[in-house]
C-alpha cells in the first residue's frame, strides 16, 4: 500500500459492529492494483455527523451496515435504482460533495440468482424479515421467481415484507416442504449460534437448492449440511465477495476479475 499522502482517497464503513472483512478485502486490492486508496472501518452513535464528515472531508465512499441502511437515506442527495427498489442503502459514493446511495447486496443477490439455472417456478421459502431479507426477496422478485413464502419471528415485519413484493407469509411454513430454502437470519453466524441449523434436516433433504446469506463462517451448518447432500448452493461468502467487488468498482472505477475477487475474498477471511 502507498505511504499515506495528501492525495490518497479514503473509503470507510459504518456499522454497529465493525469487522475486518471489508477492510481486508478492499485494502488487499488497493495494494495489488497499486491504487492510492485506503479503507477503514468505523462505528458511530451519530450517523448524521458521520455523513456530514464524509461530505466535508471528501471521503470517496462508505459501506453502510445495519442499523444505518434505511436511516441514512434522508441524508443523501440521490439514490440509484438498486436502493430505490428496496428503500435501503449499503453503499455511498461521494462525487465532489454529492452523495449517492445504492445497494450492492441487492445487486449481488440478483446477479447470483440470474447466473443459476434454478427453475423460476421453484417453491421458495425465505426465513427472515430484516434489511437483508428485503434485498433478498426483492432480488427473487426481479429474477422472476413466482412462488415464494416468507416466514419470520417478527410477524408484522414478515407479513409486510411478503405483501410488499406480492408473496405469501406463513407462520407454519417450517412444517412444509420447499424446493429452495433461503436463510436470511443470524442462525449459524459466528459469535452466537454458529452450531444451529436454520432449517431442519428433513427440510434440507427435501429441497434441491439452498441459499444462506450468513457470510461468517463461510461454511455455515446449513451450507455444510446442504453440500453433503449435493444441493445447489448460494453462500453468504459469495454474496459478500460480489457485493464488495461491486462497491470497489463504484469507488475506484475498476471492474474486478473473478480471480481478483476470489483472492481478495480468501485474504479477507485468512
Amino acid at each position: 500500500m502507498p505511504i499515506l499522502n495528501k492525495d490518497m482517497q479514503v473509503c470507510i464503513s459504518l456499522a454497529a459492529r465493525p469487522t475486518n472483512l471489508g477492510t481486508r478485502f478492499h485494502n488487499f486490492l488497493y495494494d495489488e492494483l497499486k491504487l492510492n486508496f485506503v479503507y477503514k472501518a468505523f462505528t458511530t452513535t451519530d450517523l448524521e455527523g458521520a455523513v456530514r464528515g464524509i461530505r466535508a472531508l471528501g471521503f470517496r465512499g462508505a459501506s453502510i451496515s445495519m442499523p444505518f441502511k434505511e436511516a441514512i437515506i434522508p441524508m443523501l442527495d440521490d439514490l440509484e435504482p438498486s436502493a430505490k427498489a428496496i428503500d435501503s442503502v449499503n453503499t455511498v459514493v461521494n462525487n465532489e460533495g454529492v452523495l449517492t446511495g445504492s445497494n450492492t447486496d441487492y445487486e449481488a443477490v440478483l446477479a447470483l440468482l440470474n447466473n443459476t439455472s434454478i427453475d423460476r417456478s421453484s417453491k421458495v421459502l425465505v426465513r427472515g424479515s430484516g434489511g437483508m431479507a428485503k434485498a433478498v426477496v426483492a432480488a427473487f422478485k426481479e429474477a422472476g421467481f413466482k412462488n415464494l413464502t416468507v416466514i419470520a419471528r417478527n410477524k408484522e415485519a414478515g407479513s409486510g415484507l411478503a405483501t410488499k413484493y406480492g408473496y405469501a407469509f406463513d407462520e407454519d411454513a417450517l412444517n412444509e416442504f420447499f424446493d429452495f430454502l433461503v436463510n436470511v437470519t443470524p442462525i449459524g453466524m459466528s459469535g452466537g449460534n454458529e452450531a444451529e441449523l436454520a432449517f431442519s434436516e428433513e427440510l434440507i433433504a427435501s429441497a434441491s437448492s439452498v441459499f444462506d446469506v450468513v457470510a461468517s463462517p463461510a461454511e455455515t451448518p446449513l451450507i455444510a449440511a446442504a453440500r453433503a447432500q449435493g444441493k445447489n448452493l448460494i453462500t453468504g461468502a459469495q454474496v459478500h465477495a460480489l457485493q464488495a467487488a461491486l462497491q470497489f468498482e463504484k469507488y475506484t472505477g475498476v471492474k474486478l476479475s473473478p480471480e481478483q475477487i476470489a483472492r481478495a475474498s480468501e485474504f479477507s477471511r485468512a
